[in-house]
């Protein structure tokens, strides 16, 4: 979920403008992906001047500013939900959407104090607005909420497998709601993405360390992570096609929605029988938590900004490598060959799905020069930034 957006100076910004405007140049793969991701209209030129270690050095930077957010965002989540005194997922979740509320109203505060800094929008609440995003919000608090139940019973070195799904519920869903057709080459990735999922169940079967319940968590989770990319789509005209106002009302209908899921479930009576409810630490942690899930979102473009959509989800997939070698090795865990080979399957077949579509998306807007459809620009891919 995208919660900023970049201007072409790198400050924080929202899509003021939509998809109203007229696009008047044709634009490269990269601009129309990401013009979809940011809601910037044209690639930036500012740094083609710029001597080659200058450049260099920043995006290593943007790189490793990004791994270590998006990383430790998973290693902290694991750790807030892996707590044997407060088993209340719904809550964590809940709290993680109040910090972003409350992230959101500061950062409007902020561009009214200091308007240099920052540019994001002063959203006015409307229940209208917030009625036509409920749709997306429901499917949100699904996405969310899945994700963090998967990483709980499944932990973070599996969750790279329990998660690895989503692709091929894009091509799926892509097919059954939207009509869309898709290559043989496309289709023949995801075919090893299945196989390496299949392949890691079995292996931590054999293992004797598998949860049949992350499992299924991570599969809703990756269906759910497809379903949100079609209904923002569905939703973006009742904001005006601003991510920002979207990320406002999206949170705002998360965490009412989360508060009958969590009296529904009996976590308000966990709640209460909590010994660290006083505890600083306890707070300061879950607010951490939340910052890191909301600054993702930042990084995510920022690293598009200095690189490329594609080598954003390049950077993804060898940070998920990264991230379950550090898990394997942080818990002292042994994994076979074929425990491996699963996990390279996965993030193989990902990374080659990741260039087949955007070749192909090279190839259509060569053939299209006129404006780009609306539609097509929202589908973009996918930037499954927790995984």
């Amino acid at each position: 979920m995208w919660h900023l957006v970049l201007n072409r100076r790198g400050r924080l910004t929202h899509d003021s403008k939509g998809f109203s405007g007229k696009l008047r140049t044709q634009l490269k793969r990269s601009g129309i992906l990401k013009m979809a991701i940011t809601g910037a209209e044209t690639t930036s030129d500012d740094d083609h001047g710029e001597p080659f270690v200058l450049r260099a050095t920043k995006i290593a930077a943007v790189v490793a500013l990004y791994w270590f957010i998006s990383i430790t965002m998973v290693f902290l989540n694991s750790y807030l939900l892996d707590n044997k005194d407060l088993n209340a997922p719904l809550f964590v979740t809940f709290y993680q959407c109040l910090v972003s509320v409350g992230l959101c109203g500061f950062m409007q505060l902020l561009s009214t104090i200091k308007p240099g800094l920052i540019d994001v929008p002063s959203v006015n609440f409307e229940l209208k607005t917030s009625r036509e995003v409920l749709p997306l919000s429901i499917v949100f608090i699904g996405m969310i909420t899945f994700n963090n139940l998967c990483l709980k019973y499944v932990g973070v070195a599996f969750y790279t497998i329990g998660r690895s799904l989503s692709t091929v519920f894009n091509v799926l869903l892509s097919f059954i709601i939207l009509k869309q057709s898709t290559s043989l080459q496309a289709l023949v990735c995801c075919g090893i993405i299945l196989g390496g999922f299949w392949l890691g169940v079995d292996q931590e079967g054999v293992a004797g360390s598998l949860s049949w319940s992350g499992v299924f968590f991570g599969v809703l989770a990756s269906a759910c992570v497809s379903l949100n990319a079609i209904y923002t789509k569905k939703v973006m005209p009742a904001v005006d096609g601003s991510i920002w106002k979207l990320t406002y009302y999206n949170n705002i209908n998360a965490c009412v929605l989360f508060i009958p899921l969590i009296l529904v479930f009996g976590e308000l009576g966990r709640l209460s029988s909590f010994t660290r409810l006083a505890d600083l630490k306890f707070w300061g942690m879950m607010t951490l938590g939340g910052l890191f899930g909301f600054a993702i979102g930042y990084v995510t473009g920022l690293q598009i900004k200095f690189t490329s959509p594609l080598t954003h989800n390049v950077s993804g997939t060898a940070k998920a490598c990264a991230q379950t070698v550090i898990a394997v090795v942080y818990n002292s865990s042994s994994k076979s060959i074929l425990w491996w080979t699963s996990n390279m399957m996965v993030l193989g077949g990902s990374s080659a799905y990741t260039w087949v579509k955007s070749r192909e998306m090279q190839k259509t807007s060569r053939k299209e020069p006129q404006e780009p459809d609306k539609e097509k620009l929202l589908q973009g891919e996918k930037g499954d930034a927790g995984v």
